[in-house]
């Protein structure tokens, strides 16, 4: 009987709020082009589809432990390296480690908190719709910063749109408290998200690897070996 809720629960993953006029335009587009054909009627009961799917927002088991970085996005590793973070973020200007996840059209775009900590400042930055995969889609794109006190650490993340993302979403504010794993935001249609770590911090992924948000560790600020207790939500 668990096993049968389970992939019931897995089927019917919960859809977020904002994206039900998107599915509403979708499905007004369809019905009335079964009017006129056919064809593109089934083929925008697909793109309404599609729009669900994109919109998801599953249930994460989130690793916990002092130290711990997770991903804050659902993609791929597209880049680590060491460089200056955005003046936006406000953090002291000293090279720091960034691990970038880049986000494709079939990603779930909920993005979730890589620590637990204070939200010391958030900042939203416009700018253009370049591919997020570009490295200087860091500092032309529209993004918003947020900046994290976790554990006597300051993290930076940044949301970046992309291509086809016009919109950032979010939902905290400054002083917010948050948990490892806690959904803040999400990009809509292809994106970007940034984690910026001090360099003493071990990285603990690669370059082309698939991360899940709030569940793929990609970092630890203090490599201990202690174990991982682990939190649903």
């Amino acid at each position: 009987m668990t096993d049968i809720y389970e992939s019931v629960r897995r089927l019917f993953v919960p859809i977020r709020p904002e994206g039900y006029p998107f599915i509403a335009i979708a499905v007004a587009i369809a019905v009335g082009l079964s009017f006129v054909w056919t064809p593109l009627f089934w083929a925008f009961v697909v793109v309404a589809l599609w729009v669900c799917y994109f919109f998801r927002d599953p249930a994460r088991t989130t690793p916990v432990r002092d130290g711990l970085v997770v991903s804050p996005a659902d993609g791929r590793v597209s880049l680590i390296t060491v460089v200056t973070p955005p003046p936006e973020t406000g953090l002291s200007p000293e090279p720091r480690l960034r691990v970038s996840v880049f986000m494709n059209v079939f990603d779930c775009h909920v993005n979730r908190s890589p620590v637990a900590g204070r939200l010391a400042r958030i900042v939203y930055t416009p700018g253009l719709f370049l591919n997020a995969e570009l490295d200087k889609a860091s500092e032309d794109n529209e993004r918003n910063a947020l900046v994290i006190e976790s554990g006597g650490h300051q993290i930076g993340v940044v949301q970046i749109a992309g291509l086809v993302a016009r919109r950032i979403v979010g939902w905290v504010a400054a002083g917010d408290t948050l948990a490892t794993g806690q959904r803040f935001g999400l990009i809509r249609f292809g994106s970007r998200v940034d984690v910026y770590l001090p360099t003493s911090a071990q990285v603990l992924v690669g370059v082309g690897q698939k991360a899940i948000a709030g569940e793929t560790v990609l970092a630890d600020l203090e490599p201990s070996g202690a174990p991982r207790q682990f939190v649903t939500g």
